[in-house]
């Protein structure tokens, strides 16, 4: 990865080698439920928050041309190539607690988090 001093990282995607992303088998049924009806899932990264990046996860109908298809534990679901660079080597999970529920990503890229966890640096 290369930064032109203006704050814009870039990467070749020739130049990588990626570890991939992963679910584990509660947010593969999660993302199994969520791509009933040929939708898709595709989830990507969004300039946000203190420390600089928030998780996006979102529906379409179909691929973008630069989404990364990963299958794990049976589940098929999508990765934005902007995002990879951020995100690979990321185990998704899914956890219910309570009311809640969310998707939890275990990201070995992370350097730091803000408080309320809605985003991280790398």
């Amino acid at each position: 990865m290369m930064n032109d001093n203006k704050g814009v990282e870039e990467f070749d995607i020739q130049d990588q080698s990626w570890s991939g992303v992963t679910t584990t088998p509660c947010a593969a049924k999660r993302i199994v439920e969520l791509s009933k009806s040929g939708i898709i899932v595709r989830f990507s990264i969004k300039a946000s928050g203190c420390t600089g990046y928030a998780y996006v996860i979102e529906q379409s109908e179909v691929p973008q041309i630069d989404d990364v298809k990963f299958v794990s534990n049976g589940c098929v679901f999508f990765v934005t190539l902007s995002a990879m660079p951020m995100v690979d080597g990321t185990e998704i999970d899914f956890v219910r607690q309570g009311l809640n529920q969310s998707f939890i990503y275990h990201n070995p890229n992370v350097k730091n988090e803000c408080g309320c966890g809605e985003s991280f640096g790398v």
